[in-house]
């Protein structure tokens, strides 16, 4: 062997990254991003009734459940080591105006309390939006087939106040509406509830897209417009430097955790947002990401742990320091 081709092969020897995976100790001990139970907030959905445990078709595993039953799995979910739920609500009857949003007896008002009573060290965080109260299945109030932007933000801050009066520890506006956490923000804060509320953090939806992913969730929500789309307020899925824009204006308005929604399907916005900002930033595993994974699975086509735990990792890896995922009981178990 010649002198050059010594020193190539040496050369050759020096740069071994496959040294750095041979164990899954080594694995472990230089791993970039890590993977926790306490990354995740898992999203729940509240009923009337009691015992009520009612399976989602479309999402496996998910159901719709009474307060006793959120309770029973908020509980469950903490011994898993999971931090954080999220609750939407599912009213006993639906008006125009959405009028069950913000009755301290509506479902999240009252599973929010008793949470809290059976497990205090749980945060609790609500979704602020009126999709689910109101008849006609939109984001707002309504004149004629318009989403009203002024009117929605005034019913949306009451909705905000009535969560914070039921104990909630964050409240999450997911409407699109212009300047509701400003006026959220401002509800919380305003003098006659003596700042009671002002501690109550704002998780703001603020990039959200009008994706094609969400509709086994309005299966869960019972959320589904009855006439039109959410075009006119939820993001055009081809833009991100819009997305960019909304997170700034809800960081200037008060948000104390910025949302990219969906996740998988906007990486490249969750981590621009991040890189960005370098604000707290959830981003929210939805339902048809969820239902897509659950559904080749079952067809035998994917391994759904192995999956389920690479697709959290992405999100992570992107920026995301908080995963809405409901998953979350799953992974939790996997990764202990």
């Amino acid at each position: 062997m010649t002198e050059a081709a010594r020193e190539a092969a040496a050369l050759d020897l020096t740069h071994r990254p496959r040294r750095l995976r041979g164990s899954a100790a080594i694995r472990d001990l230089v791993r970039e991003t890590q993977l926790s139970p306490a990354d995740f907030i898992y999203p729940l959905f509240v009923c009337p009734g009691e015992g009520v445990r009612r399976e989602v078709p479309s999402m496996p595993g998910v159901c719709q459940l009474s307060v006793d039953e959120a309770v029973a799995e908020a509980t469950a979910a903490a011994a898993d080591g999971i931090r954080g739920v999220l609750l939407f609500g599912l009213p006993a009857a639906k008006d125009e105006v959405g009028s069950a949003a913000d009755d301290d007896a509506a479902p999240v008002q009252a599973a929010v309390r008793a949470i809290k009573r059976a497990t205090p060290e749980m945060l609790v965080a609500t979704d602020v939006c009126l999709c689910e109260y109101t008849s006609h299945g939109h984001c707002g109030i309504i004149e004629g087939e318009t989403i009203v932007n002024d009117s929605t933000v005034e019913r949306l801050a009451s909705v905000a106040v009535s969560h914070a009066r039921a104990g909630a520890d964050v409240v999450a506006p997911s409407d699109m509406m212009d300047g509701r956490v400003g006026a959220i923000r401002a509800a919380l804060d305003a003098t006659e509830h003596g700042s009671r509320y002002a501690d109550v953090a704002i998780m703001a939806y603020a990039a959200k897209y009008c994706s094609a992913f969400y509709g086994p969730f309005r299966d869960a929500a019972e959320s589904a417009p009855a006439f039109g789309d959410r075009r006119t307020h939820q993001m055009d899925p081809a833009n991100a430097e819009e997305a960019l824009r909304e997170v700034a204006l809800d960081i200037e308005e008060g948000a104390d955790i910025v949302m990219v929604k969906p996740a998988i399907h906007y990486l490249d916005v969750v981590a621009r947002v991040k890189a960005e900002f370098n604000h707290p930033l959830a981003a929210y595993h939805v339902s048809g990401e969820y239902a897509m994974l659950k559904a080749a699975a079952r067809n035998g086509w994917i391994d759904e742990a192995r999956a389920m735990l690479e697709t959290l990792t992405a999100i992570r890896r992107a920026g995301a320091d908080i995963v809405i995922t409901y998953y979350a009981r799953d992974a939790a178990r996997a990764l202990a």
